[in-house]
């Protein structure tokens, strides 16, 4: 039988996050022009993170202008440190996924190939339906202050402080550019860090898919080749629980400061709503934001429940 391609599944993944700096070709970074272009994102898009925090000192008297900066750096500053994380762990993933091309992880038969197919579409399918919201957020966010007319008073997508003047010409124009490349960046980087943790769990999900069919056609029935096949089966079992294993070591930790900055994040968005104009381009912004961090806490409660699910299932 054909070997079964995993990882196709998540090429369009894994070039945006080539692209993002985030997947170096052997898993470790070298020094090479790639690690020289990761390090000038990192830099380039911590400094974003920090005038944005640093514009704090400018507005703790004012809670309608606090949260407002607080509802933008919260998830910024976690894309950040997932950014982080990924650079740290490259060649932890790498190995991970590289264990999906071994022998033990193939579909045995063509009925297992179709039995694996709904999990592999549903990613592909939450993955497009994700980058709806997002794209939406990060275009409210980009021309808002050119659809209110605020541009014309030197008004930046977010508020900020900078060690220059930037209501001026072109240092504005500069600042406001500035502002969206990172902003689309880290939109972007968010998109392909969560999905590609997605996509660990939807891959432990399809593996136990495998191993529960192997069960049910594990049958001794005077067959010669039993006591292989069930050699194989437990070394599967083990196999599949040990890179489960690996793989909830990889993101647990990104999953709790998901689920607590998501939290603060959404209830301060929640208030923003109550104090912008109704239906101002702003207003929708925010509203686009809350669909696309409700999206994203989707996503990893939907593939844990799976993964959950079919462990139980296995189990009984």
């Amino acid at each position: 039988m054909k070997k079964f391609n995993w990882k196709s599944t998540i090429s369009t993944n894994v070039l945006f996050l080539k692209v993002t700096g985030l997947w170096p070709e052997t898993g470790l970074y070298k020094l090479n022009k790639y690690t020289l272009y990761m390090i000038f994102v990192v830099i380039l898009v911590n400094s974003h993170n920090f005038f944005l925090t640093a514009n704090v000192v400018n507005a703790y008297q004012d809670l309608q202008a606090l949260s407002a900066i607080i509802f933008t750096i919260f998830m910024k500053w976690l894309t950040s440190g997932k950014m982080i994380f990924f650079i740290r762990k490259s060649e932890t993933l790498k190995h991970l996924i590289t264990q999906l091309e071994n022998e033990e992880f193939q579909p045995k038969n063509e009925p297992q190939v179709v039995m694996v197919q709904p999990l592999l579409k549903m990613w592909k399918m939450i993955y497009f339906v994700y980058w709806v919201p997002v794209f939406s957020t990060i275009t409210f966010w980009t021309i808002f202050p050119i659809l209110d007319g605020t541009v014309k008073d030197y008004r930046l997508p977010f508020s900020a402080w900078y060690p220059h003047d930037y209501k001026m010409s072109p240092l504005y124009e500069i600042t406001y550019l500035y502002q969206v490349v990172c902003f689309w960046y880290l939109a972007t980087l968010n998109v392909n860090m969560d999905t590609l943790i997605a996509s660990l769990m939807m891959y432990i999900g399809t593996q136990c898919d495998i191993s529960s069919d192997n069960l049910k056609n594990l049958k001794n029935d005077g067959d010669k080749d039993f006591a292989k096949k069930l050699l194989q089966f437990v070394e599967h079992h083990k196999k599949v629980l040990r890179f489960a294993t690996e793989c909830n070591n990889f993101f647990n930790e990104i999953v709790l400061g998901q689920f607590f900055t998501s939290a603060v994040s959404l209830a301060v968005a929640m208030f923003q709503v109550t104090v912008v104009e109704p239906f101002s381009t702003e207003y929708f912004s925010i509203l686009t934001y809350v669909s696309a961090a409700s999206v994203q806490i989707f996503l990893y409660c939907w593939f844990g429940q799976q993964v959950e699910a079919r462990v139980s299932q296995k189990q009984l």
